[in-house]
Order: C-alpha cells, then sequence, then structure tokens
C-alpha cells in the first residue's frame, strides 16, 4: 500500500488536528500503532506536523469520512502530475552535450520532410526560429560541420512526436487556404 511522504510528521498533524483513532493514523502512515501512540504522548523535539491537506495527499472529506467511522480507513489520494495542474506538458529539456547536435537534426528534418513549417520543427526538436532559418539558408555558425542525423536516434524527440508533427502537418496541407 503506499504511504504517505514524510510518514511521522504527518501522522504528527493528523494526531494534532483531527479526531482519526491511532490506529487508523498508524494504518495510513504505515507506522505501528505504539509509535503513534508515542508521538501523541510525548513533544516531539524538533519535529512540525506536515499537513496531507496542503501536500495533495488527503482530502478533507477523506478525513471526515474516517472521523465518523472509526473502522474506515483513510486511502492516498493519487498523486498529481504537474501536466494536469498546468493543463500542457512540462517543457523539453535537452542535455548540453545534445544541444550541439540539434543543427544535424534540424538538417535531417529539413531533408527529409520540408513539409514541416519553422515553428513546427521548432517544437519537436526545442529549439528557436533563428536557428532553424540558419540551418535552413546555411548561414549557421556551423554549417560547414553540419551533418544530418536521424533525431531519434539522438534523443531529441520520439517517433510518436515525429509521426503527430507529421499528421498534423499533412493536415493543414490537405486544408484549402482561404
Amino acid at each position: 500500500m503506499a504511504q504517505p511522504l514524510m510518514p511521522k510528521a504527518t501522522a504528527v498533524w493528523l494526531i494534532d488536528n483531527t479526531s482519526l483513532t491511532f490506529e487508523q493514523i498508524a494504518d495510513f502512515c504505515g507506522l505501528h500503532i505504539i509509535e503513534v501512540q508515542t508521538l501523541a504522548d510525548s513533544e516531539v523535539v524538533g519535529m512540525a506536523g506536515m499537513d496531507p491537506l496542503a501536500s495533495g495527499q488527503l482530502s478533507k472529506e477523506e478525513i471526515e469520512r474516517c472521523e465518523k467511522d472509526q473502522n474506515a480507513r483513510l486511502e492516498l489520494l493519487p498523486p498529481v502530475s504537474a501536466d494536469s495542474i498546468l493543463g500542457k506538458r512540462a517543457g523539453k529539456y535537452t542535455m548540453l552535450s545534445k544541444r550541439q547536435e540539434r543543427p544535424d537534426a534540424i538538417a535531417w528534418v529539413l531533408k527529409h520532410y520540408p513539409l514541416l513549417s519553422d515553428s513546427q520543427i521548432c517544437k519537436l526538436l526545442a529549439t528557436t526560429k533563428p536557428t532553424v532559418q540558419a540551418v535552413r539558408s546555411k548561414t549557421h555558425w556551423n554549417s560547414p560541420n553540419i551533418k544530418p542525423k536521424n533525431p531519434i536516434s539522438m534523443g531529441l524527440c520520439t517517433q510518436e512526436e515525429l509521426d503527430s508533427v507529421l499528421l498534423k502537418a499533412k493536415k493543414q496541407e490537405t486544408l484549402p487556404q482561404d
């Protein structure tokens, strides 16, 4: 069973702020009931309670449900990802060693998929429009050394991401232009 982060600190908070039984707290935090009793009986020096409501591990309704029924067990809420909070995926990070290879990937995409727009290439490879334009016009500072390389094999994107971008580009190409 999944346990909350910082189980003892969570137990301290639950003891201080709820009317849950020691058994319920022990079960939720993965502690022995005697540990919970000890935490309740003595002032734990230097340990502040951790609010499981603020950290998104419990809901107020869940605590209230278990306070009403001593046989009920607290259930940990599923973790919330940054994507669901922000409504978008997190930014793409490229290691420093891979950044130097990005112009090679741009050259490969331009060579094999000329129908992709600069902005689509930028999103796919996490680069900037000036870099794409410099590689396209061969004015990039390292232009003589750029050799087209597959971005998938270099780890700059996945096959699914490339397929998705290509599908969007083909749909845009087939739509009637006003």
